[in-house]
C-alpha cells in the first residue's frame, strides 16, 4: 500500500487511484488508534457534495464503529465548519470531514478537527500519519447496524449551524438593508444553507454536481466568471459571495464586478472588529498575507504574527491565545467570536453586517481602509510546472541567485515559508510550492493591478532564467 500523507490541510488524492475505501479506512484506522491512547471515544464525521462523499463517511464511521466509538453521521452533506462547529456543540473528541476543499473534482479528501471547533494540529497530524497501518481492515459492520447498536448517531449538522449563526447575526438588518446579494456555491456544500440563512440571495450554481461541470471548486477569479459578470451587469447587485467545495473558503464581489481578495477582506475585517467593534487581540497571518495588515495592526496597537501557509498554524494560535482576526491569502478567514476555523459564509455574514450597519458600500469601505494603509493590488499565477523545473526554481531561491526581479532591485528576501522578495514600492513577490497540489504558486503585490501583472511576468523570466 502507498504511503498517505497529509498536506497543508488534510491528506487529498485521486478518487479510485490513491483514494479509495481502503485507504480510506487506514487513515480512518490510525486515527481511531491515536484516539485511544489520548482516552478519547467520540467523533463527528460529515461529508460535501463530492462523488462517493457520502460512501466514504459511511466507510469512515464503519472503522470507528469497529473501535467502540460513538459517532455522530451527519444526514447530508455539509460543509467543513458545520463538523467543526459541530464538534464543540455535540462535546465531539474528534471530527473528519470527507472533503478535498477546492480541488479539482478528480480528488476526495479526509480532514481531521479537534474538540476546540478547528484542524487538528500539525504536531497531532504528525502522530496519526505515523499510525498509519500499511493494510486495511477486513469486513466491517455497516452503518445500519452500528445505528441499530446505538453506536451511531444522525444528526442534523446543518439546522445547529443555522440556529448558531442566528443567534450571533442581525439577519433582520441585514434584510432590510436593501443590500441585494449574488451567491454562487461552486456547486458547494454551501448550496443548501445560505438559502436558508439569506433567502433573497440570487443563486447560481445551487445544484448538487459532484464533478463541478469540470471545475475545480476555489474561489478565485478566474473561476468565478459568471459571477464576476452578473455582478458587472445587474445594477441592482451589491454583493457578489462564493465559497468553495466544502464552505469554509470565501471569494467575494463589489457592485462593480470587481474581485475582493483576502487580503482586502482581511483588513476591513480588522477595521470592522477593531474600529467599530472596539475589540482587541492579536492579528495572525499567513506568510501570503499583504504587509498591509502590519499597517493597520500598528494603527490599533495589536501584535501581529506571521506563520506558515496553512490555516492550522492560525488556529493552533487561536486555541492558545486572544486572536481578533487570522487569515490566509487563499480564502481562509476566521475572527473572534466563532470557532477557530475558517468559515467563508460566516465570514461573508460579518462584510454583509458591517456594511448594513454603516450603510455603505464594499467601495467606500474598501476606501476608508486605503486611508489608513494605503491602495494596493495583488495577484496570483500558479504554475503548472515539471517537478525538475519546480525544484530548480526552488533551489535558485534558495540559493541566493535572485537579486532582481525584471528592473527591479530586490531589498531583502525572508523564507518562512516560500521565498518573498521585498522590492522598492511596497512591492513584493513570493514563490512557494503548493502543499497539495503538483504546482508552484507566484504571487506579487504592487500599486495597481497593471504593475502586479507586469511583475508576475518578469518574475516568470527570471525565475526560470538559465535553467
Amino acid at each position: 500500500m502507498q504511503q498517505i500523507k497529509f498536506g497543508t490541510d488534510g491528506w487529498r488524492a485521486i478518487i479510485g487511484k490513491d483514494y479509495t475505501i481502503d485507504n480510506v479506512k487506514r487513515v480512518s484506522e490510525a486515527t481511531c488508534h491515536w484516539m485511544a491512547k489520548k482516552g478519547m471515544s467520540t467523533v463527528v464525521i460529515g461529508y460535501d457534495t463530492r462523488f462517493g462523499g457520502k460512501m466514504f463517511a459511511e466507510t469512515a464511521a464503519s472503522v470507528f464503529g469497529n473501535y467502540g466509538m460513538k459517532i455522530y453521521l451527519s444526514d447530508n452533506f455539509v460543509s467543513t465548519p458545520m463538523i467543526s462547529l459541530a464538534c464543540v456543540k455535540l462535546k465531539a473528541d474528534m471530527g473528519v470531514v470527507i472533503t478535498a476543499s477546492h480541488n479539482p473534482p478528480l480528488y476526495n479528501g479526509f480532514k481531521l478537527k479537534s474538540s476546540y471547533g478547528g484542524p487538528t494540529v500539525p504536531n497531532e497530524i504528525e502522530e496519526i500519519e505515523a499510525l498509519i497501518p500499511d493494510t486495511p481492515l477486513g469486513k466491517l459492520k455497516d452503518v445500519k447496524a452500528l445505528h441499530a447498536q446505538g453506536l451511531l448517531e444522525y444528526v442534523d449538522l446543518e439546522q445547529l449551524y443555522i440556529d448558531h449563526v442566528k443567534a450571533n447575526f442581525d439577519l433582520e438588518l441585514i434584510d432590510k438593508s436593501g443590500i441585494n446579494i449574488a451567491y454562487d456555491a461552486m456547486y458547494g456544500a454551501g448550496q443548501s444553507v445560505l438559502p436558508k440563512i439569506l433567502p433573497k440571495a440570487h443563486l447560481l450554481h445551487c445544484d448538487n454536481n459532484p464533478s463541478f461541470k469540470g471545475q475545480a471548486p476555489e474561489p478565485i477569479h478566474r473561476n468565478l466568471g459568471e459571477l464576476s459578470a452578473l455582478m458587472a451587469k445587474d445594477d441592482r447587485l451589491a454583493f457578489g459571495l462564493a465559497n468553495d467545495g466544502d464552505a469554509d473558503r470565501i471569494g467575494l464581489y463589489d457592485s462593480n464586478g470587481k474581485f475582493i481578495d483576502s487580503h482586502h477582506m482581511l483588513l476591513l475585517l480588522l477595521y470592522y472588529m477593531a474600529e467599530y467593534k472596539e475589540m482587541s487581540g492579536k492579528v495572525i497571518v499567513t506568510f501570503s498575507v499583504t504587509d498591509k495588515m502590519k499597517k493597520l495592526a500598528d494603527h490599533y496597537g495589536l501584535e501581529l504574527e506571521v506563520t506558515k501557509i496553512g490555516f492550522k498554524y492560525i488556529a493552533e494560535i487561536m486555541t492558545q491565545e486572544d486572536v481578533i482576526v487570522g487569515g490566509e491569502e487563499s480564502g481562509g478567514l476566521a475572527i473572534k467570536g466563532h470557532i477557530p476555523e475558517r468559515d467563508g459564509i460566516w465570514i461573508g455574514l460579518t462584510i454583509l453586517e458591517f456594511m448594513a450597519k454603516r450603510g455603505k458600500s464594499l467601495e467606500e469601505l474598501i476606501e476608508e481602509v486605503y486611508a489608513k494603509v494605503g491602495s494596493f493590488s495583488f495577484d496570483r499565477d500558479d504554475l503548472h510546472i515539471t517537478e525538475d523545473m519546480k525544484q530548480a526554481i526552488i533551489k535558485k531561491c534558495a540559493g541566493g541567485g535572485v537579486d532582481l526581479i525584471g528592473e527591479r532591485k530586490v531589498n531583502h528576501t525572508e523564507n518562512i515559508d516560500g521565498y518573498k522578495f521585498y522590492m522598492p514600492n511596497d512591492e513584493w513577490l513570493l514563490v512557494r510550492p503548493s502543499g497539495t497540489e503538483p504546482v508552484l504558486r507566484v504571487y506579487a503585490q504592487a500599486e495597481d493591478p497593471g504593475k502586479v501583472r507586469a511583475l508576475l511576468d518578469d518574475a516568470h523570466k527570471t525565475l526560470q532564467e538559465g535553467l
